[in-house]
């Protein structure tokens, strides 16, 4: 706990220092600042001092920015980005084409209000290592009401949360009969976002019965 409250003193205090230089030096008006954090680090929630688990403390994390001109100060969005976003919008930003190769989507249009502009409606991710930190690999979508997630390797497993009714993700309602048709509908956008990410490893999973 005191390193946490530590790094986040530092941070505050050189943060504030970049900004100042950006203020004196007179770049402020042409400078895009954006701060983001890895995964958030847990402190006693779902019983675990770590990171790297797709539950909402770690799997959401701070995006903020400062883009004079663009973004008023205060302003909040709800909407959902992921990290590979930010490149597509800085090169949008700065007028440069986004190469076809990169999987990001610019979320410049957001930024600037313009009319039909939207975050992601689901979120794709995949934590691959199976090392020291006794975290199972797993991979899994966010859609803004439901997660599902499939474990492999150390645990072998599917949850699913309704993050409406259960914003702390306490209840695994994989398995309840009711929610059969909910589970199909989810893994088939599940299965889509393997194959748009080309998640080779995921699939060969994805299609495996949990035993």
């Amino acid at each position: 706990m005191k390193d946490y409250l530590a790094t986040a003193a530092s941070l505050d205090r050189n943060i504030g220092k970049t900004l100042d230089y950006l203020d004196k030096t007179g770049l402020t008006k042409n400078t895009i600042v954006i701060y983001m954090s890895d995964q958030g680090f847990y402190l006693g929630e779902h019983g675990w001092f770590d990171k790297r688990w797709m539950y909402e403390e770690s799997f959401r994390t701070p995006l903020m920015m400062r883009y004079p001109g663009v973004i008023k100060p205060g302003t909040k969005l709800n909407d959902c980005v992921l990290n590979i976003d930010i490149a597509p919008t800085l090169l949008q930003a700065a007028g440069q084409k986004v190469p076809v190769q990169m999987q990001g989507k610019s979320f410049l249009p957001l930024l600037k209000n313009e009319k039909g502009a939207s975050g992601r409606s689901i979120l794709y991710y995949h934590y691959y290592e199976n090392g020291e930190h006794s975290v199972s690999p797993h991979f899994g979508i966010r859609t803004k009401r439901y997660k599902l997630i499939r474990f492999y390797k150390r645990v072998e497993s599917w949850e699913l949360f309704d993050l409406e009714k259960d914003p702390h993700e306490l209840h695994n309602i994989y398995d309840q009969q009711s929610e059969t048709a909910l589970v199909k509908d989810l893994k088939q956008q599940m299965k889509k976002q393997i194959d748009q990410y080309k998640d080779t490893e995921a699939l060969d999973i994805f299609n495996t019965p949990v035993k």
